[in-house]
């Protein structure tokens, strides 16, 4: 083999210790290299008639972090022409060497010395006893579900002989992870000791001359608790399935295949279960395009873009010690917070003391519940908050590495901010925008500097919402696009990156959604249905809950603004009748406890408001759920292929990422472009053109998916339509 990936080592004593260092690599994954380095070393210690027994653990802080997901979905394209058998036997690879382990006639510990999750916590099940390391960060846990896939290395089947069905379900299904404490408790692992005692622990197990047979391969074996036919443990199949139906709406493939794997698997011998689960495994992973998707948007192109997918390159690493920022309203307070919570010391600025301060007990309020909650020392969040400083004063900017600036949604006030700023700003420091909407191009044209001038949308509440939409001006430098990505890689954020346009990408992107929506109620079509058919094709809220939630007000004057600013390219939305109404008849949203719905403050619930029906006749005959459901997803997808075609987006991975992660968009989708993928793109303008003669033309599909599905491309893969190479 070219690289040893597996360390072998046998002591005086006849233990072998199997060491995981893949070289090159800071995480030990599973690939074809590491299976057959697994497969070498059992072989080894099997034939070695000296070795009693071997120590499976690793060379790294972590033990085995799982499969390798990038190698994985570049596998996907090359499997596409297999056939159905050629693809079981290699999705059940895996499998069957960790089913050599646990046969091989000798007995295995694995020493669990760091996070063991998926593939490397299956490993840990193959072997007859676990040790854990019982420090923090060591976890265990099987979360293939989080990615739409099944745990394929005899999870499904081991974990429920193991500690019993009932107990073993929530572990699959929801994909937690668990300390050592908790896995000991759970029966996960058979002992937890201190780190320093771990491969000791091992050993002593191994001298004991333990038998090398596994529960489950022994003679009369029965599953704790009962098989899926026994009445204590049927019912949890039957809640199980409608719990999985509603929370998923029939969405996501992998929860109730891995009820399958459970059920059918524990009704048959071991290896009998472990096919199963193979079938399944490649019936997520390849035969169904959420598995792909998911790992490609979530896994895959979050990374690249935390590593720097558009980071210009011969600049060296910036990292802000100070930051300014101006604006100390939830958006500025939240964003002080996560600065501070990273070791960066920021000036937070408003026009009056009073309200910066009110900005900073943002901060505290927050910090105190964590501390509440047991989650961090009083110390702790004393240090974070004695980072931010309240003040009017913009001359202690003067030696500041960063400034964000977060004031109201109007030109003329930013405008005045970034004269201000410039007037005391280092050369070095970048000026960046929080804004939703308005050009940075436009914006820029009031710094004297409008190369160090950015956009970086972060997004509500902005401590914990992972994303931010970093936006390229025309003047903006490439040295300030690599310290405004350095400074989002500091706050621990993911960004994206996009060209300057009005409403960048994500804004218009969730505008689309929301405006059609609105539009609907003007249609007379029933709001249940509307809100329904959201929530059922995966958004997380409805449009008119959530709309009611960002305040009708709010939206009302936003379009104003937008209408005053920009005389010539505005463009009234379908929505914009429909929400003016509702604000002059003094229905507000959730602020006020009327909106398109009601609320009832004393029971905290809500029902539509019926008045709805008044202002608007119903249809006779309401559209399909089905129809709705496309409805709702393509007028998003085909806004987004419409960024690409006008250059906003250069990368569907930015577009992906940035609709899943900053505005809700269905993660079983992969994102707009994963969607397009998934249909295809003949299909997807087919339907397309559907829904615009059911329902309109902003359902018609641009002129970019046409040629696309002319020429055979697709947005990723072998036949992905090129890229552009660099940002404008």
């Amino acid at each position: 083999m070219s690289q040893e990936i597996i360390r072998y080592a046998v002591d005086a004593d006849g233990i072998a210790t199997l060491t995981i260092d893949y070289p090159g690599k800071t995480m030990n994954v599973i690939d074809q290299a590491f299976m057959d380095s697994l497969d070498a070393g059992i072989a080894r210690l099997v034939a070695d008639p000296a070795v009693k027994g071997g120590i499976i653990t690793s060379g790294k802080e972590a033990f085995v972090a799982g499969a390798d997901l990038v190698t994985m979905e570049e596998n996907l394209d090359g499997m596409a022409e297999d056939s159905i058998q050629a693809m079981f036997e290699k999705y059940a690879s895996l499998s069957r060497v960790y089913r050599r382990v646990e046969t091989c006639g000798k007995p295995l510990v694995a020493a669990i010395n760091g996070i063991a999750m998926g593939g490397g916590f299956e490993l840990c099940l193959a072997c007859h006893h676990r040790v854990m390391a019982d420090a923090p960060g060591v976890v265990v846990g099987l979360p293939e579900v989080q990615v739409g896939l099944v745990p394929g290395a005899g999870g499904t089947q081991r974990l429920p002989r193991l500690v019993g069905v009932s107990a073993a379900l929530p572990w699959l299904l929801e994909g937690k992870s668990a300390d050592a404490a908790t896995a000991l408790k759970a029966g996960l692992v058979h002992e937890t000791v201190a780190p320093d005692q771990l491969m000791a622990a091992a050993k002593r197990w191994l001298l004991d001359a333990p038998k090398a047979v596994q529960p489950w391969d022994e003679k009369g074996f029965k599953i704790p608790g009962g098989g899926p036919l026994d009445p204590r443990v049927a019912p949890a199949f039957v809640v199980g399935n409608a719990m999985v139906q509603a929370n998923t709406y029939h969405n996501l493939p992998a929860p109730l295949a891995i009820q399958s794997c459970v059920y059918e698997g524990s009704l048959l011998p071991i290896d009998k279960g472990l096919r199963i689960e193979s079938k399944y495994l490649l019936q997520t992973a390849q035969l169904s395009p959420v598995s792909r998707s998911m790992i490609r948007t979530l896994f895959i192109n979050k990374s690249k873009a935390e590593k720097g997918l558009h980071r210009p390159a011969g600049f060296a690493p910036f990292k802000c010690a100070k930051l300014g920022m101006i604006g100390a309203g939830m958006m500025g307070g939240g964003i002080s917070l996560n600065a501070a919570q990273r070791g960066i010391q920021v000036v937070l600025i408003d026009r009056d003391l009073e309200a910066a301060e009110r900005g900073k007990a943002y901060a505290a309020k927050a910090l105190a519940k964590q501390v509440q909650r047991g989650r961090m020392t009083q110390d702790k969040a004393d240090a974070i908050l004695s980072r931010i400083r309240p003040s009017t004063d913009y001359d202690l900017l003067r030696d500041a590495d960063m400034v964000v600036e977060a004031v109201f949604e109007d030109r003329a006030i930013k405008a005045e901010v970034t004269k201000k700023l410039d007037a005391v700003l280092p050369p070095s420091c970048v000026l960046a925008t929080n804004t939703s909407a308005l050009p940075i191009t436009l914006l820029a044209q009031a710094s004297s500097r409008p190369d160090r001038f950015i956009g970086l949308h972060f997004f509500s509440p902005a401590d914990r919402m992972p994303l931010v939409e970093v936006i390229r001006g025309k003047a903006t430098s490439d040295a300030t696009l690599a310290q405004a990505l350095d400074f989002v890689g500091q706050l621990k954020k993911t960004p994206i990156v996009v060209n300057d346009s009005r409403g960048f990408f994500t804004s218009r992107f969730i505008g689309a959604f929301v405006d059609d929506a609105i539009g609907m109620v003007a249609e007379g079509i029933n709001p249940a249905l509307i809100d329904n058919c959201a929530r059922h094709c995966g958004m997380p809220v409805g449009p008119l809950a959530i709309t009611d939630e960002l305040s009708i007000e709010l939206s009302v004057h936003a379009g104003e603004s937008q209408k005053k600013e920009f005389p010539e390219s505005y463009k009234e939305g379908r929505s914009v009748p429909v929400l003016k109404r509702l604000y002059e008849l003094g229905r507000l949203g959730r602020k006020n406890g009327k909106g398109f719905y009601d609320y009832d403050t004393e029971s905290g619930g809500k029902r539509l408001w019926t008045g709805l029906a008044e202002l608007y006749s119903r249809r006779a005959i309401q559209p399909s759920p089905l129809d709705l459901k496309q409805r709702i997803l393509y007028v998003q997808a085909v806004e987004a292929a419409r960024a690409m075609e006008e250059g906003v987006l250069l990368n569907p991975a930015d577009g992906d990422v940035g609709a899943i992660l900053g505005v809700g968009y269905p993660a079983y989708t992969g994102g707009p472009f994963c969607f397009i993928d998934g249909v295809g793109l003949k299909a997807f303008v087919a339907e397309a053109d559907r829904l615009a003669d059911l329902f309109g033309e902003q359902l018609r599909p641009p002129l970019l998916l046409r040629d696309m599905a002319e020429l055979g491309q697709t947005f990723y893969g072998k036949t992905a339509r090129p890229v552009a190479a660099a940002l404008s």
